[in-house]
């Protein structure tokens, strides 16, 4: 007997009995054509073998549990794809199993718990669906374009231990965004038409994915600058981030005629940036170099390829059009590099993380005190951690720094932004106002001031106004798990039952992905319990609040998310327990959330719940009251 670890895919058809009763010869007939045309080739393409067919399915082997995964989603886009043109009774679906595990060989055929499981596997899953083992997510991580949905711990038949069983479906990416309006206007003026597709991390270190995506961010910011240039949103751009795809469908989605596509490789102090110019109308390659240089080269290289575009696409430009692209945003390439690695942090929202990232923004000022768009992701960092934490940092100290930002740079938006959530915490929101607009007028497709607008309109109680301006955040960032939970409270309180279960859905794909990528952060844990009590799931939203608070007990926003957990769940004294004993931790501001959080709706009403409130009224009262003395 031989022995080896295999993955193993177990595939039955749909209602096969059912099929077949109806009609026979019709049933072999597209079971053989389904079998020659998709499946034999899906196969053999990733290098799977067929182990053993039955009247209703087939047993496959595959020596990498990757190419597994990735056979069984193409087959079953496919299968759906053909069925478009099939009458529903007449098509042919599978449900599919795989899980990763040791087997027997034996002439040919194999045996054991690894078989066994994949083919109980199979049956847990939907019609069309993928089922698959814990060790199967495991192994694939983030490898694939796809979601795991956690779906509990089942019992087996003549499976000794329980097995977590997940269920795959590709990432619930939301709808391509392209706005038509800006789009027809740059037709009519003749403007030339480009999209920047996001460059590839060819590192080989995810870790480095901040690096490929900051040049590529600059490169759309410095084409931006040319006026006879239509250069596609960052966040339209991004939606292709990750994904293989035909530079004529991407032309023709976007409404484009060129596209830029490229891939960046960071090894030590060295730096290999391709790029390529292609004009979509007939697939023909306008410009194409390779910079093989010192990493000091950077902001030289991004020049280059600006110029080398205008260049190829014959656009003359203005001597304030060649200032601002050659203006470098600090002239120290280590304190760049420290900026985006401390912006990539910041997204979580997670004290040891924005800790980090203001650690990062704070390096990056040191080696260049001139750089404005660091002071300003200082300010934004010790903004977020004085929403729980308020004796850490100052808002005279955060205020500051946003004013040292504007004093190297007027027109940075980032800066604009990061100011107006200080003085919303300040409570001056007229002011913050001023400072929200400014930030979106300059650039409005920057991340933070749609997130900060979104929070600063929530807290107001403007709930339609933060769906906008949170769903337009969750747009600019596929990987931003925060705006989801914003927008299921929103939806919530307007009564939007499927809009909150959309975003329920996308918050625990994103928070999942993200957990694949950082394990030792609680943010995605904790917000992905919320989306899971939001779908009134109160089991998995329980085990993520255990997973939350493994990784990070102290987490006080953590804390308030478990207590928004039990109170969705409708365990009320649970609830009140975790609010009364953080209470007293909570920053003025942050405890101004309860009076909006529909998440706390169930223990409104109850009488220590009222007390809270009573509690809440005076630090609103004192916060009005040093506004107005000022």
């Amino acid at each position: 007997m031989e022995r080896r670890l295999a993955a193993i895919l177990a595939v039955d058809i749909v209602g096969y009995s059912r099929l077949m009763g109806s009609d026979e010869s019709g049933t072999l007939s597209a079971v053989k054509s389904c079998r020659t045309e998709l499946l034999n080739p899906k196969i053999a393409q990733h290098r799977g073998r067929i182990v053993k067919l039955t009247g209703d399915g087939m047993l496959v082997e595959f020596s990498s549990i990757v190419n597994a995964v990735a056979c069984a989603d193409e087959v079953q886009r496919e299968t759906a794809q053909r069925n478009l043109s099939v009458l529903e009774d007449k098509r042919i679906e599978f449900r599919i199993g795989i899980h990763l595990g040791d087997v027997i060989v034996e002439e040919g055929d194999i045996f054991g718990d690894g078989v066994n499981v994949a083919a109980r596997l199979e049956t847990l899953a939907e019609p069309g669906g993928i089922a698959v083992s814990a060790s199967v997510r495991d192994h694939v991580g983030s490898r694939l374009d796809l979601s795991f949905e956690d779906r509990g711990e089942h019992r087996l038949k003549n499976i000794k231990e329980p097995i977590r069983v997940y269920a795959i479906s590709p990432r619930r990416a939301l709808p391509l965004r392209v706005n038509k309006a800006a789009l027809a206007a740059a037709k009519e003026k003749q403007k030339q038409l480009v999209a920047v597709l996001p460059f590839t991390n060819m590192s080989g270190d995810a870790e480095q994915e901040y690096f490929s995506d900051g040049i590529t961010e600059d490169i759309i910011t410095d084409l931006s600058k040319v006026s006879n240039l239509y250069v596609v949103a960052r966040n339209t751009a991004f939606t292709y981030k990750g994904k293989s795809v035909q530079v004529k469908q991407v032309a023709a989605e976007l409404g484009v005629d060129f596209v830029l596509e490229g891939s960046v490789r960071k090894v030590g102090q060295r730096v290999r940036i391709t790029g390529q110019l292609i004009d979509a109308r007939n697939g023909g390659h306008l410009w194409a170099d390779r910079f093989d240089r010192d990493l000091t080269d950077i902001f030289a290289i991004q020049d280059e390829i600006t110029h080398a575009i205008v260049d190829q696409l014959k656009i003359k430009l203005l001597p304030e059009e060649r200032r601002a692209i050659e203006a470098e945003p600090t002239c120290n390439v280590e304190a760049y590099t420290y900026y985006l690695r401390g912006r990539q942090l910041s997204h979580t929202w997670t004290r040891p993380y924005l800790l980090l990232a203001r650690r990062m923004f704070a390096t990056a000022v040191t080696l260049d005190p001139e750089y404005a768009r660091a002071y300003a992701g200082m300010a934004d960092c010790e903004s977020a951690l004085r929403d729980w934490h308020a004796g850490e940092y100052t808002l005279q100290g955060i205020l500051g720094l946003s004013a040292k930002a504007l004093a190297l740079d007027p027109n940075l938006a980032e800066a604009h932004a990061s100011r107006g959530l200080a003085l919303h915490q300040d409570g001056r929101d007229e002011e913050a106002l001023v400072e929200f607009e400014k930030a979106l007028a300059l650039e409005p497709d920057l991340y933070e001031a749609n997130f900060h607008y979104g929070r600063f309109l929530f807290m107001q109680g403007k709930f339609e106004g933060a769906i906008t301006f949170f769903t337009r955040a969750a747009e600019i960032r596929p990987d931003d798990y925060l705006s989801p939970i914003h927008l299921m409270s929103a939806c919530h309180s307007l009564g939007l039952r499927e809009e909150r279960e959309h975003w329920a859905h996308v918050c625990i794909e994103r928070a999942e992905h993200a957990l694949e990528c950082h394990p030792e952060n609680s943010g995605p844990a904790h917000r992905g319990a919320l989306a899971w009590a939001h779908l009134g799931e109160a089991e998995r939203a329980k085990e993520w609040v255990k997973r939350a608070q493994m990784i990070d007990p102290d987490d006080i926003v953590a804390q308030y998310n478990v207590a928004c957990v039990y109170a969705l769940l409708n365990e009320c004294d649970t609830a009140l327990d975790l609010l009364e004993a953080l209470l007293p931790q909570s920053s003025c501001y942050q405890i101004l959330w309860f009076k909006h959080d529909s998440d706390l709706d169930s223990v409104r009403d109850h009488p220590r719940f009222e007390k809270m409130l009573d509690a809440i009224e005076a630090c609103s009262a004192s916060i009005d009251f040093k506004v107005a003395s000022e």
